[in-house]
């Protein structure tokens, strides 16, 4: 899904720069993809799927 229709940006985009880059904010973001950095109503969405990222990321981290 496009998340980002200025820049083409979808959320596969958005879910693997967290995953694989770090990025754990919309600052962080559109520093990477330039999410947000045209008209900004994608911001609360990627903001949505950094943080569902993280989570999903953190629930299936191995405790030892």
């Amino acid at each position: 899904m496009y998340v980002c229709l200025c820049h083409g940006i979808t959320d596969k985009a958005i879910k693997r720069a967290v995953r694989e880059d770090g990025v754990g904010s919309t600052r962080e973001l559109r520093t990477k993809l330039g999410v947000g950095s045209q008209c900004g109503r994608c911001i609360q969405m990627a903001q949505d799927i950094i943080d569902m990222t993280i989570i999903d990321e953190s629930l299936f981290k191995e405790v030892s």
